[in-house]
């Protein structure tokens, strides 16, 4: 019965070691930057991932201590920490970082980009009904954002061209700009 059940004894080790590892879990988010669980990229999820499985895994591992656990956990945590700044870095963000994509130009869908997001037409469509556009002629730029976000810049809205720097636009949108 006891290798269904276990052991009272191990049960509370294991209710111990959850308790610390979650404590230094929550420390650890908390002194670490707040974009680790908002808005979540590819090295933000790989964090988070790696810290959920080390708070659910070490706590029920015979052969690994809090000690053991808490090393993990921290060495993840600071592995995130100084990718997060070297995105600081243009180098490194370019390797880190999706750029920003257009995915509409006055109110004409940027197939190719689209294609290259992963995302649809409906998938887009979407996106913009609930952004409140109800014709797409409205639009003068949606982008596509670097967290998987979607931006809506309304045709007539006063845009600032730094906001508009760093989007990647498709060559057939880039020829549609020299000529303009």
């Amino acid at each position: 019965m006891s290798k269904v059940f276990g052991s009272p004894h191990d049960v509370w080790w294991v209710v111990a070691k959850t308790l610390l590892l979650y404590a230094t879990a929550v420390v650890c988010f908390r002194v670490g930057e707040r974009r680790t669980l908002a808005e979540m990229s590819a090295f933000d999820f790989v964090a988070a991932v790696a810290a959920g499985a080390v708070v659910g895994r070490v706590p029920n591992a015979h052969d690994a201590g809090y000690l053991a656990g808490a090393a993990t956990l921290i060495t993840v945590l600071l592995a995130h920490r100084l990718i997060a700044r070297l995105r600081f870095r243009p180098l490194f963000a370019k390797l880190i970082d999706h750029p920003p994509r257009l995915l509409v130009a006055d109110g004409k869908v940027l197939d190719d980009e689209l294609r290259r997001t992963g995302l649809t037409h409906r998938d887009l469509y979407g996106l913009l009904r609930q952004h409140g556009v109800d014709e797409l002629a409205s639009v003068r730029f949606v982008v596509f954002e670097q967290r998987g976000q979607v931006s809506v810049v309304r045709r007539g809205a006063a845009t600032d061209a730094d906001l508009l720097r760093d989007l990647v636009v498709g060559p057939d949108q880039d020829d549609r700009e020299s000529t303009s």
